[in-house]
């Protein structure tokens, strides 16, 4: 990632999408650190005749750097949140927004493309293509991206090989364990070099040994730019993250922060 004066407001927008205008994680990093992502009074609800409040009046902030957990019992509001993190929903009130951008004054189009560039996602079914290799699984995160095929399979591969796959790379899902298939789901989602990485019960289809690894592996992902951040409803994998948000009926509960 180039290095950016932090008092350069950044690269100049697409002059084919005005509106999206996404600023470096460099630039972020800076003096004036504002959040990578923010909720501000969100509420999400569900029904016409009879409302049923997911999330209720929801203010949540997460900074560049930070290692994070949610946590809630099934029913807590954790699955709604994750949607409007990652931008797959948006509130029914209250404002969401991705380093300063408001994503609902977005058309469809243009938060597909910021969430492209700002999110990195990790899901608990890893969501791999049977038939591709490791590698083939890691450039289709770069596919849609102004990038030649022997950059794409160049940064594919630094991506397995940071993550200890890189000996693997040509190995196709059904030829890995478990655990080096979660890996290569981790290593597709920082291939993009996103500002943060998003993860839905990254461990739930893991044994505890590899889970264990995982975890491990997780709480390097972040840098100064970069957030990481796991919703779980396992208190033992939430408690491994510096920071812990606990939910329950669609409310913050508790926001506990503890020294690495």
């Amino acid at each position: 990632m180039s290095t950016q004066d932090p008092a350069d407001p950044g690269p100049s927008p697409d002059p084919g999408d005005p509106t999206v205008q996404l600023p470096t994680a460099t630039g972020l990093a800076g003096p004036a650190v504002q959040p990578l992502l923010e909720l501000e009074g969100v509420s999400r609800v569900y029904g016409e005749e009879v409302e049923i409040y997911a999330l209720s009046d929801v203010s949540l902030q997460i900074m560049p750097g930070e290692f994070m957990s949610i946590v809630g019992p099934s029913g807590s509001g954790k699955s709604t949140m994750l949607g409007l993190l990652g931008v797959l929903d948006l509130p029914t009130s209250g404002t969401v927004r991705i380093a300063g951008q408001d994503v609902s004054a977005l058309d469809d189009p243009k938060r597909s493309r910021l969430r492209g560039q700002s999110i990195g996602f990790v899901f608990q079914q890893f969501h791999l293509i049977p038939h591709l290799s490791a590698l083939g699984n890691v450039e289709t995160a770069l596919l849609y991206r102004d990038i030649r095929p022997r950059e794409r399979r160049q940064r594919a591969f630094e991506a397995l090989d940071q993550l200890g796959l890189g000996a693997r790379a040509d190995h196709r899902p059904v030829q890995m364990s478990g655990g080096e298939q979660q890996r290569v789901a981790l290593a597709r989602a920082i291939v993009t070099e996103p500002l943060m990485i998003l993860a839905d019960e990254p461990t739930g289809a893991l044994d505890s040994a590899n889970a264990a690894h995982v975890l491990e592996i997780f709480a390097g992902l972040g840098t100064p730019e970069r957030a990481v951040v796991m919703v779980t409803h396992d208190p033992t994998v939430a408690d491994t993250a510096l920071r812990k948000v606990s939910m329950r009926d669609g409310r913050i509960v508790a926001d506990e922060r503890r020294v690495a």
